[in-house]
């Protein structure tokens, strides 16, 4: 009787990457030159970049995402990998 077992030199990898740029929320006391008190509702800048990949020859599992905003204006685009086919999608 002989066994054979054939593994795969193949790793799955899978990674991710987020760097955010933005401050918290506060609330901004101001003092004009009449001696009156203001209080101001601050909101800082939104800005960060997200991405993610993950490539798995064992399931065929191969996607990735990326995604920034800078305000008001978000891009992002995504790819999944069927079958030696990659729609790739982008978002304005």
């Amino acid at each position: 009787m002989c066994v054979m077992t054939v593994l795969s030199a193949e790793h799955a990898t899978s990674s991710q990457h987020y760097i955010k740029h933005d401050g918290h929320h506060e609330v901004v006391h101001i003092h004009d030159k009449h001696h009156k008190h203001h209080l101001v509702d601050y909101y800082t800048h939104p800005k960060y970049k997200f991405e993610y990949k993950v490539d798995d020859p064992h399931t065929g599992d191969h996607k990735q995402q990326h995604e920034h905003r800078d305000g008001h204006d978000t891009k992002s685009d995504y790819a999944t990998h069927l079958d030696h086919i990659v729609p790739k999608h982008h978002h304005h």
